[in-house]
């Protein structure tokens, strides 16, 4: 099946990485290589660093980054090695980050990588890297109830994960829970009927939350951020696609703190901390898709993007 997956906010996102044609740019997260394509088109003597967990993105973007595999170094990994990546190819700064952070197109057009609710047979998969042992029936299937609610009240933000979560450990008593129809019908039986009129599909938020946990998405993210920054050279940026709030949320957070470090009380007259500035902040406001952007990909509709500019004062 051929690699899809719309390349969200693309010319907002080409346009503030400052291109500069012997620069040297990391995607961290390569999906179908459209972001690249655009970037590794801009490079003379640059170089781009094309990272991603997913065996199929990686085939994919190869094929579309054909004409630039001059300037194109692909890597199999989390983007959460980015530093240590970018290091062993001998390389010391980098010019501009990019994370897309959506779940691809291909990913969940696809019915056996399992990220769908669409498709009721469709295997309890959700894993980015084909590697992990560890897959989505495995959480539904193993977690302690109180785990699962952790992760959908937290991760999913559904005001029933206790009665999901309740509903999960009950039926799987009868077996094995191993298809999105199975865990869509516990879904549905947890969630008063008036209310799966509105708001979308009943399952979405309790996917999301299973993705998230079991690809252990905003962990890397939190834990990662600061690093990425520092990995940026003097006027470097970093531009970050987000999906949904909580992703949204610690990126602002993060982006925020490295502009200003500072830990003194207000009353200080004069910093004391020692913490010093890493740049600016470039997006007091995300950039949102434009309405036709979201007409034509109605999955762009959640994206916000965020950039921060390295500063070496």
């Amino acid at each position: 099946m051929e690699f899809n997956h719309y390349s969200v906010l693309l010319p907002e996102t080409i346009e503030q990485l400052h291109i500069k044609e012997d620069g040297i740019y990391v995607d961290g997260t390569l999906g179908g290589g459209g972001h690249s394509f655009e970037i590794a088109k801009r490079l003379t003597t640059g170089r781009l660093i094309g990272i991603d967990q997913d065996y199929d993105a990686l085939e994919a973007a190869g094929e579309r980054l054909r004409p630039f595999e001059d300037r194109v170094t692909f890597v199999h990994s989390n983007y959460e090695a980015m530093v240590e990546r970018v290091h062993e190819l001998g390389m010391d700064k980098v010019d501009g980050i990019l994370l897309d952070l959506g779940v691809s197109s291909f990913q969940l057009d696809t019915p056996e990588r399992g990220f769908s609710y669409m498709v009721e047979d469709a295997p309890l998969d959700m894993r980015m890297n084909q590697d992990n042992p560890m897959t989505a029936a495995d959480i539904v299937n193993d977690y302690a109830e109180e785990e699962l609610y952790r992760m959908i009240r937290d991760y999913g933000e559904d005001r029933f994960a206790k009665n999901i979560a309740k509903n999960i450990v009950k039926e799987r008593k009868n077996g094995r829970i191993e298809t999105a129809g199975q865990l869509n019908r516990i879904i549905e039986m947890s969630i008063p009927k008036k209310l799966q009129m509105t708001g979308g599909h009943p399952a979405k938020r309790t996917y999301q939350a299973i993705r998230i946990e079991l690809n252990r998405e905003l962990d890397v993210l939190a834990q990662n951020l600061d690093a990425f920054i520092d990995l940026l050279d003097d006027g470097g940026r970093i531009c970050i696609i987000t999906f949904h709030s909580l992703e949204d949320r610690i990126v602002k957070t993060i982006f925020r703190k490295n502009e200003n470090p500072c830990t003194c009380p207000p009353d200080f007259p004069v910093c004391v901390c020692g913490k010093k500035s890493k740049g600016k902040v470039i997006t007091r406001k995300p950039i949102l898709p434009s309405e036709t952007e979201m007409e034509e990909n109605p999955r762009s509709k959640s994206a916000k993007l965020r950039i921060f500019e390295r500063r070496y004062l």
